[in-house]
C-alpha cells in the first residue's frame, strides 16, 4: 500500500470535524467503560486493527477485565456483561451493520428502556463516531504501532 496521509496531515479542518465528536462525547455522561466497549466492538466489526489495538490498550490501562475483552466478539454467549452493556453491544452491532437489517425495534426499545433516551443518544453518537474513525483509519492505512 502506498503511503496514505491521515486527515490532520492534509486538512486540519476535516480533522476538527472528527474531533467535534470527541468534544461532544467528553461532555456526555457516557461511562468510560461503556465508551471503551463501544470503541473496541465497533472496531472489531469493521476490522480496524489500529483502533482495536489502541482502544484495548486504553481499556486495560483503566482496569478493564481482560477476560471481558477476550470474549467481546462473543458477548452474547457470556454472562460477563450487564443488561445495560448487552443493550449497548446489541445497538453497536445493529448500527455498525445497519445495511443488513437496520436497527430492529426490539434493539432500540431495549436500549431506551434500560438506558433512557439521553444515554441512548450518547451511546448512538459514540457508535457513529467510532464508525467514522474506523473508516478514516482503514482508508488512510493506519496500523498498530
Amino acid at each position: 500500500m502506498a503511503h496514505r496521509r491521515f486527515l490532520q496531515d492534509v486538512d486540519s479542518s476535516a480533522f476538527e470535524v472528527m474531533l467535534g465528536f470527541e468534544k461532544y462525547l467528553a461532555k456526555s455522561s457516557l461511562s468510560r467503560t461503556h465508551a471503551d466497549l463501544i470503541k473496541i466492538r465497533v472496531s472489531q466489526i469493521n476490522g480496524c486493527a489500529y483502533c482495536i489495538d489502541k482502544h484495548i490498550q486504553d481499556a486495560l490501562n483503566i482496569g478493564e477485565d481482560p477476560r471481558r475483552i477476550f470474549v467481546l466478539s462473543a458477548w452474547q454467549e457470556t454472562s460477563f456483561f450487564s443488561k445495560e452493556e448487552q443493550a449497548i453491544l446489541a445497538l453497536v452491532e445493529e448500527m455498525t451493520l445497519i445495511s443488513q437489517q437496520g436497527v430492529p425495534d426490539h434493539t432500540y426499545d431495549t436500549a431506551i428502556n434500560l438506558l433512557g433516551q439521553q444515554y441512548t443518544t450518547e451511546v448512538m453518537m459514540a457508535i457513529i463516531a467510532m464508525n467514522a474513525w474506523n473508516r478514516v483509519g482503514i482508508t488512510t492505512g493506519r496500523t498498530p504501532q
